[in-house]
């Protein structure tokens, strides 16, 4: 049996295709490898959004190279957007690469690895959906579920239209379809996928057309799934259906990720974003008014083109106003082939990161304040594992998509039913909940990024 190993860069949606590229693979006969030295096939998934990406990606690519040189039989291949993002030129700058397929031709993947001759290839074609393709998931209780591909918006900094293509949205009954069956097979929790999901739908027939709303619903009406979560919905596209539906739909989880990039107007509209920070606001103030403690995160770029310090000052004034949960932070690079690469008054290497140090003092802060909310309460949890700073604890996540360290339990409730943490037990991880069970916890104390807490009652299964 051949073998093969696969190394992810990037975002959600590229986990997703590894799962599926996994799931190809074993269809066809290989079986996972524990490291590249052990593999007849390697494989890497790649990222272009920013350049820290790229340059990682290349020094691994450094080994591939040299484990062929020491096995001219492995395969090496690549895929995903840098590979579609240097279409032109892959194979003469790597020219130990076999094979070569963007994000949109994964599938060509079997198609190359089973023909008679493995001439070097590539397939860069936008068609098909790696959503169809047999899946092997990390975890057996949760699941993504690719709902679109490809995005219609322009902003300056993006290259995914020209790595992923134009929107493309699946068809309801062909998701609904597919979320049956991981449920069937054991997923609570299903992760809704797309470049900008609650665009999703515009571009399907009149037949088949629901909005993202509806779509919700007809998740949460599954049987056996208990959370709902989805990424990366766009500021412009957040109507008032969906915010409601975290109100009205119990599967679906308190967390909205909303996008900020910037907080001033002007640097927005050279963003291209569409929105302005008015706008945003108004799109929050709905959120808080209908989901008052959703859990709100956000990206934010620093040092855009032009970027003035009045304009970063405006990007700290809305993290204070707003008080996200969580952010992701970036500091500005060039990416090839966009608008704002040859935007002028780039912003000084320095100022970028002076600034980013302020932004990221101000998130955390915020964050922490907003986490001591939970201090005291039971929150649902669910179990993922032993803790990554301590393996004699759990970890989990809630459906404030907040990251749970808690002491796990290992006796029953009392007769009179009153949970109590701790026990005889207390520490033993015996008897406690397994990865995929839903389990209460007890916030004892919060952090900017986790919450810890103890187990108040035994496990109890997800379903």
């Amino acid at each position: 049996m051949k073998s093969y190993h696969v190394t992810t860069f990037g975002c959600q949606m590229n986990a997703h295709d590894s799962e599926r590229i996994k799931g190809m693979l074993e269809s066809i006969g290989y079986a996972e490898a524990a490291s590249r030295a052990d593999a007849d096939l390697i494989l890497f998934n790649t990222c272009s959004i920013r350049e820290a990406a790229d340059n990682r990606f290349v020094a691994h690519l450094g080994e591939a190279k040299r484990l062929k040189s020491e096995r001219p039989d492995r395969v090496v291949g690549v895929g995903g957007c840098w590979a579609q993002s240097v279409k032109d030129e892959v194979f003469e700058r790597f020219p130990f690469v076999d094979v070569a397929f963007g994000p949109g031709q994964v599938h060509r993947l079997a198609e190359f690895l089973t023909s008679d001759s493995l001439t070097a290839q590539g397939y860069f074609e936008f068609e098909g959906f790696t959503g169809r393709l047999p899946g092997k998931r990390e975890r057996e209780f949760q699941a993504w579920v690719q709902i679109s591909v490809g995005c219609n918006s322009v902003c300056s900094y993006c290259i995914v239209p020209s790595t992923r293509g134009r929107e493309v949205s699946r068809p309801p009954d062909e998701l609904i379809e597919e979320i049956r069956r991981v449920a069937d097979d054991g997923v609570s929790e299903v992760t809704l996928l797309g470049q900008n999901v609650n665009s999703y739908g515009r571009d399907l027939s009149r037949a088949e057309r629901v909005t993202f709303a509806e779509l919700l619903a007809m998740v949460d009406a599954v049987e056996g799934i208990d959370r709902i979560r989805y990424t990366s919905p766009h500021p412009k596209d957040m109507r008032e259906d969906v915010i409601r539906a975290h109100a009205d739909l119990p599967a679906l989880c308190e967390h909205i990720h909303l996008p900020l990039q910037s907080g001033s107007s002007p640097v927005l509209k050279r963003m291209r974003r569409t929105y302005t920070r008015e706008r945003y606001l108004e799109r929050v103030a709905l959120i808080r008014e209908h989901v008052p403690d959703c859990a709100l995160t956000t990206d934010i770029i620093v040092g855009f083109p032009g970027e003035t310090e009045d304009d970063f000052e405006q990007t700290l004034t809305m993290v204070e106003e707003i008080g996200y949960d969580g952010a992701f932070t970036f500091v500005y690079s060039p990416r090839r082939g966009t608008e704002a690469a040859t935007l002028p008054d780039q912003v000084p290497h320095p100022v970028k990161v002076e600034r980013m140090e302020r932004l990221v003092e101000a998130v955390q802060r915020r964050a922490r304040e907003r986490a001591e909310r939970f201090v005291g309460r039971t929150v649902d949890v669910l179990v993922e594992g032993p803790s990554r700073t301590d393996p004699s604890r759990l970890r989990g996540r809630s459906r404030h998509n907040k990251v749970v360290n808690f002491q796990a339990c290992s006796h029953a409730a009392p007769a009179d039913g009153v949970p109590t943490p701790g026990g005889p037990t207390h520490g033993s991880l015996a008897g406690s909940g397994s990865p995929g069970d839903l389990v209460d916890v007890r916030i004892t104390g919060a952090t900017s990024q986790t919450l810890t807490g103890e187990e108040l009652v035994l496990a109890r299964t997800a379903h």
